[in-house]
């Protein structure tokens, strides 16, 4: 099978036009060095040395932008593009302001940093003109797949409501049920752009797979729980024939104790930056009706243990009297005080200490509480799995799914998280954190009349 030659020029459209954007920057900053930063140098920089600065720079915004998705134009929203690109700006230009700094010596915090910020400013125009110019050539060249959807038991609806909000990218023209026949679907399916084969029976879903890899058909697939466990098992190439590694252990010792170190260095030093914040919540919650500052809870973390997590107030006192269950959507327990932290993610702050106490970990699976994971178990048996790492702060299932989440896609995230951990996707996801934390859908609750994330429940 070969790929077209329109698609390689589509390809080649869009990696030349990533490469330019690093390009154009990373000369505005060598432009900068030469002008302004190298003379102020202690030590003559010889041309090496001045490329190896200006290298590493270039180095620092494919870094960044690839832990924000600054270059993903077409996959994230121009919004979303925009954003990450004035994060990426942001990041880049301070850590290498403080790179200077550290190689001068003599400057105090800010007092060559000017050049930087105007540097920035202009990035910040230039970013933002190519995200909408590049966004506006993606749609171009990249018109909606028409795609057939291919479903079971379940109703077809929520997939499709989920991919109405990317109509930039994905148009569902028509939808079959399995009951159709496997012989009828395979010929419907040679009509469409690309194919969604939803949660069916394994057997029938690898036909439909299989035949979308013979015939050159754009494939996607809703995974199973045990599809996920398949994607991050280790391969073994031992034998004539592979085998698939799956270790269902969890984290390993080794990273089990670099976490730890890792998750008491970010608490320390976010319970000291984020103290003037603390207090003034804290003030903020007193004032307003005189209650309690802190809410405590019993939730679920590693291997099932229960321990009391730490959160800023942001419901009315006794606001659990009929019963414990997640917020609403328009939940009238809300405080004023606790819009705005629940909105922000600043009620989540206190549990700094349970991360310095080793009772939570700055990323892993949310925890919930008991009863609530007893029932959800009654509907998904594997949902316990997720206990096999410690609770988090934020994690895998809060950077890329919403409060609102069903438990069992949730569930499908987080074990994402926990097959295929690494201390370097701890470290994307925390930046990543920092990009979602002003999202509203991050923050909505469950829909009214809703104890649990369960539909209907």
């Amino acid at each position: 099978m070969k790929i077209s030659s329109s698609l390689k020029t589509k390809r080649m459209i869009m990696f030349w036009s990533k490469l330019l954007i690093v390009i154009i920057q990373t000369g505005m900053y060598g432009w900068l060095w030469y002008n302004h930063y190298k003379d102020m140098m202690p030590v003559a920089y010889w041309h090496r040395g001045n490329w190896a600065v200006i290298g590493l720079y270039a180095v620092f915004i494919m870094a960044f932008s690839r832990a924000f998705g600054a270059l993903k134009v077409g996959y994230l929203k121009t919004w979303d593009i925009m954003y990450s690109q004035i994060l990426t700006i942001l990041c880049v230009n301070g850590v290498t302001y403080f790179q200077l700094s550290l190689i001068n010596g003599d400057w105090s915090l800010l007092e060559n940093s000017r050049p930087m910020w105007l540097l920035s400013l202009a990035d910040f125009t230039i970013v933002l003109l190519w995200a909408i110019f590049m966004r506006w050539i993606y749609t171009i060249i990249y018109p909606p797949h028409e795609m057939l959807l291919i479903y079971g038991d379940i109703s077809p609806d929520w997939i499709i409501h989920k991919l109405e909000s990317r109509k930039d990218k994905y148009h569902v023209k028509d939808k079959v049920a399995l009951s159709a026949g496997v012989d009828s679907i395979l010929e419907k399916m040679l009509h469409y752009d690309a194919v969604l084969v939803g949660d069916i029976p394994a057997e029938d879903r690898n036909k439909f797979i299989k035949y979308c890899f013979e015939k050159d058909i754009r494939c996607y697939s809703i995974p199973k729980i045990s599809d996920i466990m398949i994607i991050n098992a280790d391969n073994i190439d031992l034998f004539d024939t592979p085998l698939l590694l799956f270790r269902n252990n969890g984290l390993t010792y080794r990273q089990m104790f670099l976490k730890r170190c890792m998750d008491i260095g970010i608490s320390l030093v976010g319970i000291v930056l984020a103290s003037p914040v603390m207090i003034a919540i804290a003030l903020a919650i007193k004032i307003y009706d005189k209650g309690p500052v802190f809410y405590k809870q019993k939730r679920l973390t590693l291997g099932g243990r229960e321990f009391d997590i730490l959160k800023f107030r942001s419901m009315i006192v006794d606001s659990e009297r009929h019963g414990a269950r997640l917020a609403k959507a328009h939940d009238d327990r809300i405080t004023p005080v606790g819009k705005i932290i629940r909105r922000t993610h600043f009620d989540e702050l206190p549990q700094l200490f349970n991360i310095l106490l080793g009772d939570m970990s700055f990323v892993g699976p949310r925890p919930e509480r008991k009863e609530i994971t007893e029932e959800y178990a009654k509907e998904i048996p594997e949902f316990p799995f997720r206990l096999k790492a410690k609770a988090g702060l934020t994690g895998y299932a809060q950077v890329y799914g919403q409060y609102n989440t069903v438990p069992y896609d949730k569930l499908k995230l987080d074990l994402t998280y926990i097959t295929k951990y690494t201390i370097w996707l701890d470290i994307k996801l925390i930046f990543l954190t920092v990009k979602i934390l002003f999202q509203k859908e991050k923050s909505e609750g469950v829909e009214d009349g809703q104890k649990t994330a369960l539909k209907g429940s």
